[in-house]
């Protein structure tokens, strides 16, 4: 058996070879916007997360060493900005999964008409600007125009209405509830190609074996998917922290009292607020420390994943 090597081309006279002036064409401009983009920012940050740069230096910046990381774990807005990211990302993902997992098997296994229709209706969300769902769930939990309050107002319970974004037990869970209905159908589609991916002999047998829809998605569809979910998860967990910093700002501008702010809202906040660069990159180094994290275990688990099939 013949096998094209790298550089050639299997034609309709043998193999054929690519110029590697084509090769360079093709790979040259991408790494160059790579390092222009993203390499050359991210060692720009570092450098800068070590000097007491602000908006008022011109160029003479001094260094500090790692007296902005040591204030970082001083600074009670900055732990109260990771405590809320941290909060959103322990509970936010298992609601996310949940729904899009039980919606995925439904749109599966189920055994509804126009299948198509609810898979764009629950995939709808995710493709909306964040901006404009911020804006729209604003409005649902607004004290006096809001759907929630009209709801509560309308059932009798006039004594549980809030003005649900202004206050800090709720405003929070409310960014939560909002990622939550954004990204679901996201994941959604996710999980129903790996469930695609299930022979459907094995649900045969398992209707033939008096096994109900619970059993089938307890039994069958998780343990079958389970490295699919694991990489779900990784990817909900980092995607929190880029819809948080945005429905935070939409929605409550990090209020009340700080009670809904992120880690990029904060590094925001220091950096074009406050003209702190400095500390602003510090704060941005320990938040690409975690994405970075967060994309190797995903990138591993892709790989185990792949190897196991």
């Amino acid at each position: 058996m013949n096998h094209a090597k790298i550089g050639r081309r299997t034609g309709k006279h043998g193999p054929k070879h690519v110029p590697a002036s084509f090769v360079l064409l093709c790979t040259v401009p991408t790494l160059l916007l790579t390092v222009y983009f993203i390499l050359v920012p991210t060692i720009r940050a570092l450098v800068l997360s070590f000097t007491d740069a602000t908006a008022l230096s011109s160029g003479g910046d001094k260094f500090v060493g790692l007296e902005n990381y040591r204030y970082m774990f001083t600074d009670e807005t900055f732990l109260q900005a990771v405590g809320n990211s941290f909060r959103l990302m322990l509970v936010v993902p298992v609601f996310v999964l949940s729904l899009a997992l039980v919606l995925a098997f439904l749109l599966v296994q189920g055994k509804l008409r126009e299948k198509a229709f609810y898979r764009v209706v629950f995939f709808f969300p995710s493709i909306i600007s964040l901006t404009v769902v911020g804006i729209i769930w604003s409005f649902v939990f607004h004290p006096t125009m809001g759907i929630l309050n009209s709801l509560l107002d309308a059932v009798g319970f006039d004594a549980l209405k809030l003005g649900w974004l202004g206050d800090a037990r709720t405003a929070l869970w409310c960014i939560a509830v909002t990622i939550v209905w954004q990204s679901a159908g996201y994941f959604m589609v996710m999980h129903i190609a790996a469930m695609d991916g299930i022979s459907k002999d094995v649900y045969e047998a398992a209707t033939i074996d008096g096994a109900s829809m619970t059993g089938k998605l307890f039994c069958i569809t998780l343990p079958l998917i389970k490295n699919v979910i694991g990489i779900t998860y990784v990817l909900s967990l980092s995607g929190i922290l880029n819809l948080s910093y945005i429905l935070s700002k939409v929605m409550t501008g990090g209020g009340p009292n700080n009670a809904s702010l992120t880690l990029l809202q904060y590094i925001y906040k220091q950096g074009m607020g406050n003209g702190n660069f400095g500390y602003a990159m510090a704060i941005t180094v320990f938040t690409l420390v975690i994405s970075v994290v967060l994309s190797g275990i995903s990138q591993a688990m892709m790989n185990k994943d792949s190897r196991t099939r």
